[in-house]
């Protein structure tokens, strides 16, 4: 266990917080001060820490009184010294009697070295400022960076306000970070400086800086009593609905909903290269389809549900012609999104008052490698799910093999599929949904209602024949007995339960063909 000496010269507010979190099981095990009213003091007390006071005699010299600060320190066992507002220089020979020795220091070092490092930047105009931990050296504000933390300036800031920001922002993140690396000796301190181990870039890297410029203020978030904004990534290129240009001008803008529905819209719709439409409610698709054209395409993916499509958001993979947007029109949608739009199929668009019409650019630029997800405290990062199977991929468990047109419908619903929310399953027939069932806590529950949706939701179209997809294996045969019931004839799953022989008995038994991918789409938000 990692020790800490912690020297304070006020209220010690990084010092507790340290204490509080214990990076890497460090613990405080002594705070020290020269101010016998120091707050600090109490604070480390209703902690159970032992503390010690050391003030300066009027005639004291300053070598005399670090001579006293180390013979106090002399009875506790520590392994790395960490100030906090303690206004006093460390001379050479204090600091070479002393374990590594670390200081925070509130701007960027070596920007802004002294006391009012705060007003200096508000002085200086600059836009970033923040924190800087490093060694202490008997050179102020000097010693070798261990890391570092940012923090924005904004116009109406006082030193104040800024301090606070750094302090909260900057100074709680970089200073318990630092000491985490020491409890993991992770850290080597020589005459060349600070490494780290570790602390490597790549597509996962030891530390996250992310800056985005608010796009606008929204009216509201998912509910009335939520205000809400959007922030805009300026060094994207890629489509999407946070760039996009809204083309009638006088419609209501988008809400904090429209935004997250139409990009799970434009995320679902760029999975395919044929002419492709989707509608999407609650960032679930309601139908999905590829067709010959655009205006087929999206004929096929609303009579998947039209019901539930009402108020929905439209997405396309080509531009928008006025056969497609006649179609859309003649029932409510909130948005709709494209790589572009004929003049035919504005004209159409814009003369209904508040359909939003987002024109998204063509689908070039990299799209993010990474998705995030922000949780209190933090936030989850991981690979976007590219993959799709190809017919190499699929492993025919089944006494009978798909049919091509089956294995196509597999591949077309794996593929709308990775867009619906876990649990999943999705009915499809050619390349168009026939049912849809998610978000529900139960698989089985999931194909009866993939089955519902299809057989009192679905125009045309019949579950009779049709293929299912799940975005995990089955754990027991009672989802295949229920798809049965419903007239399917083949399923794609990821395989992998401890029941597949069972499952794969059912399928068996009615006929069925089954494929296992070997991967499953989960999507939990």
């Amino acid at each position: 266990m990692l020790r800490i000496a912690g020297l304070a010269g006020n209220r010690g507010r990084n010092l507790m917080h340290i204490a509080d979190m214990a990076p890497g099981g460090a613990e405080v095990a002594v705070v020290l001060t020269d101010d016998e009213s120091a707050p600090a003091l109490s604070a480390a007390a209703d902690r159970g820490i032992p503390t010690e006071v050391v003030e300066r005699g009027d005639d004291e010299s300053h070598a005399d009184h670090e001579k006293r600060v180390l013979a106090h320190l002399d009875d506790y066992e520590f392994d790395l010294v960490c100030l906090d507002g303690y206004m006093r220089v460390l001379s050479g020979d204090c600091l070479d009697a002393l374990p590594t020795t670390l200081n925070v220091h509130p701007s960027l070092l070596p920007a802004f070295r002294g006391e009012d490092a705060h007003e200096q930047a508000l002085d200086a105009g600059v836009r970033t400022t923040g924190c800087t931990v490093h060694v202490a050296t008997e050179e102020l504000d000097a010693g070798p960076i261990v890391t570092q933390e940012a923090v924005p300036v904004h116009e109406d800031d006082d030193p104040a306000d800024l301090k606070e920001r750094v302090l909260y922002r900057a100074e709680f993140k970089a200073y318990p970070r630092a000491v985490r690396w020491f409890a993991e000796d992770r850290v080597t301190v020589d005459e060349d400086g600070v490494t780290v181990d570790g602390d490597e870039s790549g597509q996962f890297p030891a530390r996250r800086v992310v800056s985005d410029d608010r796009n606008r203020t929204l009216r509201y978030g998912e509910n009335p009593h939520q205000d809400a904004a959007l922030y805009a990534d300026a060094a994207s290129d890629t489509a999407s609905v946070v760039q996009a240009d809204q083309l009638n001008t006088g419609a209501k803008s988008l809400s904090y909903n429209n935004y997250n529905d139409a990009d799970a819209a434009l995320e679902l719709i760029r999975e395919f290269e044929d002419p492709a439409a989707a509608v999407i409610k609650h960032t679930n698709p309601a139908g999905c389809a590829t067709a010959d054209t655009l205006a087929e395409a999206y004929a096929d993916a609303l009579s998947t549900d039209a019901m539930s499509a009402f108020g929905g958001i439209v997405a396309l993979n080509r531009p928008c012609d006025a056969e497609t947007a006649a179609a859309i029109v003649e029932s409510f949608k909130e948005v709709v999104v494209a790589p572009g739009y004929t003049e035919g199929a504005l004209d159409v668009l814009t003369e209904k008052e508040n359909l939003r019409v987002l024109d998204v650019g063509e689908f070039d630029g990299e799209r993010p490698t990474l998705t995030e997800k922000p949780l209190t405290g933090g936030r989850l990062v991981q690979e976007r799910d590219d993959w799709v199977p190809t017919r190499d991929d699929l492993d025919v468990v089944t006494e009978r093999d798909p049919t091509e047109a089956e294995i196509e419908t597999m591949l077309f619903a794996w593929r709308t599929l990775k867009h619906v929310k876990s649990n999943a399953i999705l009915f499809a027939s050619g390349t168009e949904t026939v049912g849809i069932g998610m978000g529900q806590v139960s698989r089985v529950d999931a194909v009866r209602l993939a089955a519902m949706k299809a057989e009192e939701h679905a125009d045309g179209k019949s579950a009779e024949g049709a293929v299912m997809a799940s975005d995990a294996f089955f754990p027991f045969p009672d989802g295949v007995e229920q798809a049965a019931e419903a007239g399917i004839d083949a399923v794609i799953q990821p395989g992998g339960s401890v029941n597949d022989e069972d499952v794969i008995a059912a399928a068996d038994e009615h006929d069925m063909a089954m494929a296992f991918t070997g991967k499953r789409c989960f999507r939990h938000d």
